[in-house]
C-alpha cells in the first residue's frame, strides 16, 4: 500500500501543466537529463533493427525504434534521415511522452486549430526546422514501435516477463519503447526494488535536487538491466550498485546553488519562445475573427422560417457591435444551436406521415377534426418543416392532421362569411382514432373540398 501511494502521487504530478502558447523551459523538460542520456557514447545495447544485432548506444537504439515504427510517416522518416539533429530532438520529446511527462493534450506547431490541445514552443528541443508533430501522433508512433516478433503477439507487459526473457537469453526481450512504458506503469511496485525511498522511476524525469548526470546514469542502468539481462555486467554500475544488488547507482543530491546551475535557458531560447508565443496569439486572433465572420454570414443566409422562429436572438446577435464584449471570448469550435423543431428535410426525401395514437378520443359534441391535439400554428410549423414544397399538394391528404387543418379553415371562413357553406359539408366519419384511410377514400374528400370552395364564388 505504501509503494502504491508513491506511484499514485507521482502519476498525478507527472505531466507538465502550462497554459496555451506558454513555452516549455529547460527545467520543464529537464534538458540536462535528456542531454546526458542521448549523448552517452557507450555502445552496449543490442540493436533492435531487423537484420542487425550489432551493439549500439542508447541514442541510436531509441531513434531507430521510432524510425521503424509502423506509425512513423514517410515524411517524418525522410526528415529524420535528412536532418539527424531533428531525429535526436524528436527522440527527446518522444522519451518525455514515453514516460508521461508530456501528455496527449500538447502540440508543438503554432497553427493548430483544435481546442482539445494546447500549443507550447520548446526552444531547447526545436532548434531545427522540422515539424515536431503533436503528442497524440508521437504516442501512436511509440505504441507501434515493437519488435518484429511482437507484431503478431502481445509484447510483455510486466517487468517480470521482460526479465524472464532476458534471463533465457532472448535478447532483446522487448523493444526499448515498450520497456519504458512498462517501467512507467510499474513505477510504484519497483520503487523499493531499485530505489531508496521515496524515489521511483518516474521521479527521474521531474525537477528535483538530484544531479542530472546521476539520474541519466540511473536511467541507462535500468535500460541495460532489463534489455541485456540482470546477470550481465552492467557498464553503468558504480560502487553503490555493486554492493547493493538490484539498486541503481548512487543519486547525488545537490545544493540550491548547484541546482540553479542546471537547466538554464539561453537568451536566444527565451527570445524564440516569446516570438512563437506571439505568433500563436496572433494566429488565434485571426482564427476567432474569421469564425465570427463566418457565423454572421451563416446567420445572414439562414432559411426564412428558421430566422422567424429565432428572430429575437438573431436580431440581438446582429445588432451587437464586434467590440461590444467586455472581454474576448476563448476560442471554441462553432456548434449550431439546438432547436426544438427539426430542420426541413432535403428535397426529394419522403417524410413519414404523422399517425394518430390509438388512444385519441374525439371530444363529446365536437367534430373529430377539432379533437386533434395540434393547433393551427403548430400545424403550420409542422408543414413548413416536414413537407416538401416541390411535391404535389394533392398527395398530402394521407395525414389526419392535414384533414383537420382543412376542416378548421372551412369553419373559420364560414364564420367570417356569416353563413354556413352551401351545399352543406358531408359528414366526416366519427371514428378518427381507429379509422384506416384507404386509397379510395382520399379522392372523395378531395372532390368534396373543391365542390365546397366552388360554392363560395
Amino acid at each position: 500500500p505504501r509503494s502504491s501511494s508513491v506511484g499514485y502521487l507521482s502519476r498525478k504530478a507527472l505531466p507538465i501543466k502550462r497554459n496555451d502558447a506558454e513555452p516549455l523551459t529547460r527545467e520543464d523538460v529537464q534538458y540536462d537529463l535528456l542531454h546526458h542520456i542521448f549523448c552517452d557514447t557507450q555502445a552496449v545495447f543490442t540493436g533492435q533493427t531487423p537484420g542487425s544485432s550489432a551493439k549500439v548506444n542508447f541514442c541510436d537504439l531509441y531513434v531507430n525504434a521510432l524510425y521503424h515504427s509502423s506509425k512513423c510517416s514517410k515524411v517524418l522518416k525522410d526528415k529524420m534521415i535528412e536532418t539527424p539533429a531533428f531525429a535526436v530532438e524528436l527522440a527527446k520529446i518522444s522519451l518525455l511522452t514515453n514516460v508521461g511527462r508530456i501528455n496527449t493534450t500538447m502540440a508543438f506547431f503554432p497553427e493548430m486549430k483544435t481546442a482539445l490541445r494546447t500549443y507550447h514552443p520548446v526552444p531547447s528541443l526545436q532548434k531545427t526546422d522540422g515539424n515536431a508533430q503533436d503528442a497524440p501522433r508521437i504516442k501512436n508512433c511509440l505504441k507501434a514501435a515493437l519488435l518484429p516478433s511482437e507484431l503478431k503477439s502481445m509484447p510483455p507487459s510486466t517487468p517480470e516477463e521482460i526479465l524472464e526473457k532476458a534471463r533465457a537469453r532472448q535478447v532483446p526481450p522487448t523493444s526499448v519503447v515498450n520497456l519504458i512504458f512498462v517501467l512507467a506503469n510499474h513505477a510504484a511496485p519497483l520503487a523499493a526494488t531499485h530505489f531508496d525511498p521515496p524515489l521511483n522511476f518516474l521521479d527521474l524525469f521531474l525537477p528535483m535536487k538530484i544531479s542530472s548526470a546521476d539520474r541519466a546514469r540511473a536511467f541507462l542502468w535500468l535500460m541495460f538491466h532489463y534489455l541485456e539481462g540482470p546477470d550481465q555486467p552492467n557498464p553503468y554500475d558504480d560502487d553503490y550498485s555493486r554492493q547493493n544488488l538490484g539498486k541503481v547507482p548512487r543519486l547525488r543530491r545537490l545544493s540550491d546553488a548547484e541546482t540553479a546551475e542546471e537547466n538554464v535557458d539561453t537568451t536566444d531560447e527565451i527570445e524564440w519562445g516569446k516570438t512563437m508565443s506571439a505568433q500563436r496569439n496572433h494566429f488565434l486572433q485571426r482564427l476567432v475573427t474569421s469564425q465570427e465572420n463566418e457565423k454572421k454570414t451563416r446567420s445572414g443566409h439562414a432559411a426564412p422560417s428558421v430566422q422567424r422562429a429565432d428572430s429575437n436572438s438573431s436580431r440581438a446577435r446582429l445588432a451587437r457591435p464586434p467590440g461590444d464584449n467586455a472581454r474576448e471570448k476563448p476560442y471554441i469550435h462553432y456548434m449550431p444551436p439546438q432547436r426544438s423543431a427539426p430542420l426541413p428535410n432535403p428535397p426529394g426525401m419522403v417524410t413519414q406521415p404523422f399517425t394518430l395514437s390509438a388512444t385519441a378520443e374525439p371530444r363529446a359534441g365536437g367534430s373529430n377534426a377539432h379533437s386533434l391535439q395540434r393547433s393551427m400554428l403548430d400545424h403550420a410549423w409542422h408543414v413548413i418543416t416536414k413537407t416538401d414544397p416541390l411535391v404535389d399538394s394533392d398527395e398530402e391528404l394521407t395525414d389526419e392532421y392535414m384533414r383537420a387543418d382543412y376542416s378548421r379553415r372551412i369553419d373559420v371562413i364560414g364564420r367570417l362569411r356569416g353563413k354556413p357553406p352551401t351545399p352543406p359539408p358531408e359528414p366526416v366519419p366519427t371514428d378518427v382514432a381507429g379509422a384506416s384511410y384507404s386509397a379510395n377514400s382520399v379522392p372523395d374528400s378531395r372532390e368534396h373540398r373543391w365542390r365546397t370552395v366552388e360554392s363560395w364564388k
